[in-house]
Parts: structure tokens; sequence; C-alpha cells
């Protein structure tokens, strides 16, 4: 089993004022050559946006870009003719594959909208571009690993072009769980949302993360009442 621990702290920071983002992997203008990408997993971004700001309409290809709103509202509008807004307890997904454009802005005017983005390195370049946009049984996280994203269009959550799944969890103080791996060779990437957990003896705490890999479970174990992300990722294409 190989672990690497990513502290909240070590993360990097970009404050714009309209967005305050910190930055898991290398990302715009901040460059951690030791922080490149987990496996498959390029992009963890959590990110502050403020009462009517955004990102204008910019362009993606052959990436798998997933946004977790953890607070607040985002509206959406792609080239696609998608028009939506997701809260917190929904997912999106984009596939950009050929290449599609976007925009997405706090369309609140009294509160800050916080998210997580993320991106995924897709297993087949140039798919057609696609979007997708669920909303969450938030139930089914207590105490559990709630599926909320895989490879597979008829299970649950949303899908993507590659072979990862992901889980929300919202566990008790003291409860504790294993998680096998879905597919050899893959490995985990833990996001600390809330609270205290230990995955496999690491402690965490906020916004910490760990990946594990070269192993096919891991127990994780709230120390305190805790939100937290798993992913499940190819390690290699």
């Amino acid at each position: 089993m190989k672990t690497i621990v990513h502290k909240a702290s070590e993360r990097g920071h970009a404050n714009h004022g309209w967005l305050n983002a910190y930055h898991s992997f290398s990302f715009a203008s901040w460059y951690n050559p030791d922080k490149i990408q987990f496996g498959m997993l390029r992009v963890l971004n959590d990110d502050t946006i403020a009462s009517g700001m955004g990102f204008g309409t910019h362009p993606h290809d052959n990436m798998e870009i997933i946004t977790i709103p953890l607070e607040g509202d985002l509206a959406h509008k792609d080239s696609m003719g998608n028009a939506s807004t997701i809260k917190s307890g929904d997912i999106q997904v984009m596939s950009a594959g050929t290449g599609i454009l976007h925009s997405e802005f706090n369309p609140n005017h009294d509160m800050h909208t916080k998210l997580f983005q993320i991106w995924v390195f897709p297993k087949y370049r140039n798919v057609t571009p696609r979007y997708q946009q669920i909303t969450l049984d938030k139930s089914l996280q207590k105490n559990n690993f709630a599926q909320i994203l895989s490879p597979n269009v008829d299970d649950e959550g949303v899908w993507i072009h590659q072979d990862a799944w992901f889980y929300l969890s919202d566990f008790d103080n003291g409860f504790s769980k294993k998680l096998n791996l879905k597919k050899e060779g893959n490995g985990f990437y833990i996001m600390n949302i809330e609270g205290k957990i230990e995955v496999n003896g690491e402690k965490l705490e906020k916004r910490d993360a760990v990946g594990i890999w070269e192993t096919n479970e891991i127990e994780i174990k709230a120390n305190t009442n805790a939100k937290f992300l798993v992913m499940e990722i190819p390690m290699e294409q």
C-alpha cells in the first residue's frame, strides 16, 4: 500500500476577490511539480464565488468536468444549449470531448457559493460533448458510501467516460466502514469536507486529503461527525 497526504494548508491559493480558490493540484498560475495529478485526477478546486459573480464563457475539451456545490447555487449555460442552476445536494458533469463553451456564476446577491470543481482525464478522446445534472438523496450518505458517479449509465449517480467511482459520506462520530475497489489497479483519493476522520490510520482534518493506492480496501473512521468525498480513480490510462 502506498499513501500520500495532502494537507489543506499546503494547497495552492488564489484570492481574486470575486473568487477565492484553493487548488489541490497545479492549476492556473500555481504550479507545484509534486502536485500535478493523482492518477487520472487532474484538478480538485475548492472554490468560493462571491454573490453575483462568476466565470465568463470559456472553452474546454477532452476532460470530464464534475461540479459538486457545497453551499449556495451555481447558474450554468453552455454551447450545447443547456441553461440550469445547480445547488447544494446536486451534482453536475460535463464531458467536454471535442469541445464546449460554458459559463457559470453565482445568481444570488446575498450569499456566496461554495463548490468543488473536479477534472478527470477521459478514457476516450474526442467523444461527443454531453451534460448531466441530478439531485442526490442525501439520506443515502448517512453512515454509508453513497455512490454519486460511475462509468455506467444505469448506475447510481452521474456517469463519465472513465473507470472512476465517487462517493459522498456523512459519518457519525465513532462510525467506521470499509470500502473495496471496484476495479483492480485503481487508487483512492479522499477529500475530507468537514470534521475529522482517519483513513487507514491517517488522520485528516477539514479539507485535508489522502491518496492511497496498491491496496484493494480502505477503512474510514469518523473521529467527529464528518463529511467527506471518496474518489476511486484509475492510476494509469
